[in-house]
């Protein structure tokens, strides 16, 4: 591939940082910056490895943010960090198998259930709540699993790790949000070990654009922990949704090949 003309790489380090503080905060960046990428002509395959990259940055920085004012506990949390190490790599390996046009038609239905969750939840705050599953359960079984949906499709994760954390691990929303970027790492690593192996990954294009999304997660982490589920709630249903619209809004989407429009 050619390489980028220097304004476009700007204006994609510059995407990378608003994508990082959305992310840092409900999850959702790449809405931003993997449209962004397309936009610039990298290739889907490229694209998909090279947001993997940048990703790190941005999931790495918000969580070290969280974790030095207390909000998440690395050295506790590390075995459910690796889970999704594992998770992440064994969907990127299997996505070739998986019925990804299943996955793209029911995501945007199970988006704005969740969107609809945290709109209408009156109880949801910054207070842990009764857990459902005990750590050592949660960890084993649901944790592996959105890794490995992230691994295969990606959309969403951040939103589906927030609804497992506050439903069934009785999280408050801001503790939910610290311990959702440390995992969102962890998958990202699994599956861009694969996008390595496969030659998927465009270095200088997500070093530079990791640099936005780091600075990005930095301030939006920050902003996060200031204003907490007040802030935290709103922008994750508006991110959910934000995400169905335009996942919906593709002419590929299986709902509207089977619907006809």
């Amino acid at each position: 591939m050619h390489d980028i003309a220097f304004s476009v790489l700007l204006l994609l380090v510059l995407a990378a940082f608003i994508a990082g503080f959305i992310d840092s905060i409900a999850g959702g960046g790449g809405l931003i910056t993997i449209p962004a990428m397309l936009i610039a002509g990298i290739p889907p395959l490229q694209t998909l490895g090279t947001n993997k990259l940048q990703s790190l940055f941005g999931s790495g920085s918000a969580t070290i943010a969280y974790a030095r004012h207390g909000h998440v506990n690395l050295r506790k949390q590390w075995p459910m960090a690796i889970m999704t190490v594992v998770g992440g790599a064994l969907g990127a390996v299997l996505a070739t198998i998986v019925p990804a046009d299943v996955l793209s038609g029911l995501l945007p239905f199970l988006l704005a259930a969740i969107a609809l969750y945290f709109a209408i939840k009156p109880s949801l705050s910054d207070q842990d709540r009764h857990q459902r599953l005990s750590p050592f359960v949660f960890g084993l079984t649901i944790v592996p699993l959105i890794g490995f949906y992230d691994g295969v499709f990606g959309p969403g994760t951040g939103s589906f790790f927030m609804l497992a954390f506050v439903e069934l691990a009785g999280f408050g929303v801001l503790k939910a949000t610290a311990h959702t970027k440390l995992l969102n790492f962890g998958s990202n690593v699994g599956a861009f070990v694969v996008f390595i192996l496969f030659g998927a990954v465009l270095w200088k294009v997500g070093l530079a654009m990791g640099v936005g999304q780091f600075l990005g997660a930095q301030v939006g982490s920050r902003f996060a922990m200031k204003n907490g589920a007040r802030v935290i709630k709103p922008l994750l249903v508006i991110s959910c949704l934000a995400l169905a619209a335009k996942l919906l809004s593709d002419p590929a989407n299986p709902v509207r090949i089977w619907l006809g429009f």
